[in-house]
């Protein structure tokens, strides 16, 4: 059975990446896409892409830093769609860089988008949610999150704090209001993040570490199976790694 026909999916970080796959595969399996990023052009062919293939799917330019910005991107989806049924936080930064490096612009710009992003994405969802008692909120997550490696403090530190906010949304959203809240842990995969690395010392690390990902649609895979469960069941977290990944 495919509990994902007709469902209005919001993703953030739609643009490229992870993001973008899991568009193009939940769209295929008939989910109503919303697709948000701050690059009109990539959307626009994300868009195009989804619809020549049959697809059904919307996009608006979103910087999710900006609370105001994702609040009309809800109302966006409602508007055009009617609800809201799932959203995908994914919109996120992978910097790596060393504590004597004191990269506080990078520490910065990863708090702005992989903590009050998702906060800005949540927020701009719950009331409708809640309205209809049901949803889904699906947070992308790491495996920096299960453990930290070098190089990694403040980023592990963000997907930590992914963890800890979807179990409270488990426990409160899930179980009391049937608003289902997951995460996926992905490893290494290769989106491009590596090349956004601009501290010289953490984008070495960055690269040698990018040798072995694996692709976006691994991940999407995996977005697909979380989301496509029916009403009763939620997958909790899914981590999906390189196998010749040791960490």
């Amino acid at each position: 059975m495919n509990h994902l026909d007709g469902k209005v999916v919001v993703i953030t970080g739609a643009s490229s990446g992870i993001g973008a796959a899991a568009a193009r595969a939940l769209a295929a399996r008939g989910a109503r896409i919303v697709a948000a990023a701050r690059d009109q052009e990539a959307l626009d062919r994300l868009v195009a892409d989804i619809r020549q293939a049959g697809g059904t799917a919307v996009a608006k330019v979103t910087d999710v830093a900006d609370a105001e910005d994702v609040q009309s991107l809800a109302d966006f989806a409602v508007a055009t769609y009617g609800t809201i049924d799932v959203l995908v936080n994914n919109a996120g930064l992978m910097l790596f860089s060393f504590w004597k490096d004191r990269a506080l612009e990078d520490w910065n710009r990863m708090i702005e988008v992989n903590i009050r992003g998702y906060l800005n994405a949540i927020h701009a969802v719950l009331p409708v949610m809640l309205q209809q008692a049901s949803g889904h909120i699906l947070n992308m997550d790491s495996v920096a999150g299960h453990q930290v490696g070098d190089g990694a403090g403040v980023y592990s530190a963000t997907k930590f704090f992914v963890q800890a906010i979807t179990e409270s949304m488990r426990k409160e959203l899930g179980v009391r209001e049937g608003v289902k809240a997951s995460t996926i842990s992905p490893g290494v995969i290769d989106t491009g993040w590596a090349d956004k690395v601009t501290d010289p010392a953490g984008r070495q690390a960055a690269q040698e570490l990018n040798a072995i990902a694996i692709i976006p649609e691994s991940v999407a895979d995996a977005v697909v199976y979380a989301l496509d469960q029916p009403a009763d069941v939620t997958v909790n977290d899914l981590i999906i790694s390189p196998t010749r990944q040791n960490w």
